[in-house]
């Protein structure tokens, strides 16, 4: 048996085929897999120049969860990406926006940014390179070093401490930051975690179940910049105690899951009175 290699047909560059598929990133860097930019915004119309001023060209699409907005921020949009994907939100709350998001992406990569001017586009490059290097799942943290914040009170900044501490016990996770909502992940990884809160804590629910699901997580360096426009609706105390209920859920759901798996193998199971069933 003889081997041989077929010679390039005339007039064809082999380098071109091979390079048009890939999406140059940086000199050093290009990818294959698209990326989705998903924004999940209401009445942000001031914001978002600044949001799509440092979004970088090489991305798939931009899918903007327009949660019912009173002023020009869909219009804004548009003017300033024409081909954003505008996908209307039926419920409320930033976790139903960003579920209702996903489900619109058509990437293999999907980022989540805020609409508020805090994240810099910028810094997805360091979030996709993460992914392309065998992480599933990169998460923002403005603890790690090289990250920052212009945006916590000393009283968030402490609840976010203790919050990231319990996960860390509980869950055996490593993060320096919990609540921050500038991640990327491969979109394979929404087969491995169900979501199912609609609030602010959506963020502490991915974190908390990419580690029970066995994902990769690399943790990325990132600045949080003050909103420019507006104010948040985020409230310290009472989305504090929501993203404790959901490290507590989901310790309850852990043993339940465990209970279960002893029962399937005809183990006796221990039951608050101390009887076996």
């Amino acid at each position: 048996m003889s081997s041989f290699v077929r010679p390039a047909d005339a007039g064809q560059d082999p380098l071109k085929e091979i390079s048009k598929n890939y999406r140059p990133i940086s000199t050093h860097l290009a990818i294959t897999p698209p990326v989705s930019v998903v924004i999940p915004a209401m009445n942000e119309a001031e914001n978002l120049p600044y949001v799509f001023k440092t979004l970088p060209d090489w991305i798939h699409e931009v899918v903007l969860v327009d949660g019912n907005s009173t002023d020009d921020t869909v219009a804004v949009a548009r003017g300033l990406w024409p081909d954003v994907k505008v996908v209307r939100q039926l419920g409320k709350g930033k976790g139903d926006a960003l579920i209702t998001g996903f489900a619109a992406c058509t990437g293999d990569i999907i980022v989540m940014v805020d609409a508020d001017g805090s994240a810099d586009g910028h810094e997805i490059v360091s979030y996709v390179s993460a992914l392309v290097s065998g992480a599933d799942f990169a998460k923002g943290s403005r603890f790690a070093n090289g990250g920052g914040t212009d945006d916590m009170t000393p009283i968030r900044k402490l609840g976010n401490h203790v919050l990231c501490s319990v996960v860390n016990t509980k869950f055996g996770a490593r993060y320096t930051d919990l609540c921050y909502g500038y991640n990327a992940f491969w979109r394979h990884c929404l087969d491995k975690i169900e979501l199912d809160c609609t609030g602010f804590e959506v963020e502490t629910l991915m974190n908390i179940r990419v580690v029970k699901a066995g994902l990769k997580v690399q943790e990325i360096p990132s600045h949080e910049y003050l909103r420019i426009h507006g104010a948040s609706n985020l409230r310290a105390v009472r989305d504090g105690f929501r993203v404790l209920k959901v490290i507590l859920s989901e310790r309850s759901n852990r043993a339940k899951r465990g209970a279960r798996r002893k029962s399937a193998r005809g183990l006796p199971l221990r039951t608050g009175q101390g009887e076996a069933s």
